[in-house]
């Protein structure tokens, strides 16, 4: 397990603000797992990773079980975040299944979907890198 300090969910790794959301729904890359969607968009500014979780109402709409899968998925986040292995991704992880998954089911949806995230996000920042090199 890494250290109590390794494994938070801070107020700097919360995507929020308007602007910062249209930019990563319109500007960035989506893909999908078995229960997840998940959009994200890579930044050059360094600054820690952010991340929005949504449950959307339509298939929930008891909002008890949506609260649910947030905290889930959240804390699925905050235990395996070190999988994403980059800083400078915006992502939005968004629940697309009607049901309502436990906690372990939560777990690896976030889990693939961090690692496919994070391997796309090293490909694209070191290409880019590469880019400007030449």
């Amino acid at each position: 397990m890494g250290s109590a300090a390794a494994e938070t969910f801070s107020k700097e790794e919360r995507l929020c603000g308007k602007a910062a959301v249209s930019a990563l729904v319109s500007g960035g890359k989506w893909g999908g797992t078995a229960h997840l969607r998940y959009c994200w968009l890579y930044r050059e500014d360094g600054q820690p990773s952010r991340m929005l979780v949504s449950v959307p109402k339509r298939y929930f709409k008891r909002a008890v079980r949506r609260n649910l899968l947030k905290r889930r998925m959240r804390e699925a986040y905050r235990t395996q975040k070190a999988l994403l292995g980059c800083d400078g991704v915006d992502f939005m992880l968004a629940w697309s299944s009607k049901e309502c998954g436990d906690w372990l089911t939560v777990r690896d949806e976030v889990a693939a979907a961090l690692t496919r995230i994070g391997k796309a996000a090293r490909q694209r920042g070191s290409g880019q890198q590469n880019d400007s090199v030449r």
